[in-house]
């Protein structure tokens, strides 16, 4: 069950440079399946951090969370696709066209169930979001309701799965499927601090709930040892995924 648990651990590669993250990737690889790459590490890295990951035997989270106009965004998801990437996402709130031509064009070069096509996953709303963070954006439903809402947009418009807070994973599985793929960031052990995350929940509680892969960088990073956390961590979610 740690295997399994090791294909489902996302560590969240947040560092500044190539060097950094090879070392990382070098400590690490053991304990975690895929590694994700945020818009602080490809702007400074490019592709280049992305081969490093999968020439090391790696898996990569492309988490560079697209949102422009259709043709952008489906010729970039393309450009994922091409790097070999295990999942990507963009903002659901780029609307349901955006995302129908993101797959129509991911569809044609990478057919589903081929070998080389990534997860096309969705951001409903972000874990540092709130109620009333949504309200100065104007948009007067709660966190609760539009993140269904929008992994709904999502499945409907072909795509994989979604990036939610555990704490909608119900709601996403009432909306979706059980086939739906869900990505759990904000995912804080017993040992680690909650640091800027406002939904957070425990590894054990969001697999129980139904995540599928869960995102966790600072409660490995901080750790005085990383590698044992990681291990504390995988085994918890091993017991987790025994249980089920």
């Amino acid at each position: 069950m740690i295997d399994k648990a090791r294909e489902r651990l996302i560590f969240a590669l947040d560092v500044d440079s190539l060097e950094e993250a090879q070392r990382w990737v070098a400590l690490l690889h053991d304990k975690v399946g895929v590694f994700k790459v945020g818009k602080q590490l490809f702007t400074r890295c490019g592709p280049q951090v992305v081969r490093m990951i999968r020439d090391g035997g790696g898996e990569v989270f492309l988490d560079l969370k697209y949102h422009d106009i259709p043709n952008t965004v489906a010729m970039a998801a393309l450009e994922a696709c091409r790097l070999g990437v295990k999942m990507f996402n963009v903002h659901a709130l780029g609307g349901a066209e955006m995302m129908r031509t993101t797959v129509a064009r991911v569809d044609e070069q990478y057919p589903r169930g081929s070998t080389g096509r990534p997860l096309l996953l969705a951001v409903t709303i972000l874990t540092s979001s709130t109620d009333q963070t949504l309200l100065e954006l104007g948009i007067d439903r709660p966190v609760a309701e539009m993140v269904p809402r929008l992994a709904r947009l999502a499945a409907d418009a072909g795509f994989d799965g979604v990036v939610a807070s555990p704490r909608e994973v119900e709601a996403i599985r009432a909306a979706c499927g059980p086939d739906f793929a869900i990505v759990t960031p904000g995912v804080r052990p017993a040992f680690a601090s909650v640091d800027d995350q406002k939904r957070v929940t425990t590894p054990a509680d969001a697999l129980v709930a139904g995540s599928d892969y869960l995102v966790i960088g600072r409660p490995i990073s901080a750790a005085d040892d990383p590698q044992q956390a990681a291990g504390k961590i995988l085994q918890e979610m091993a017991a987790a995924l025994d249980a089920k």
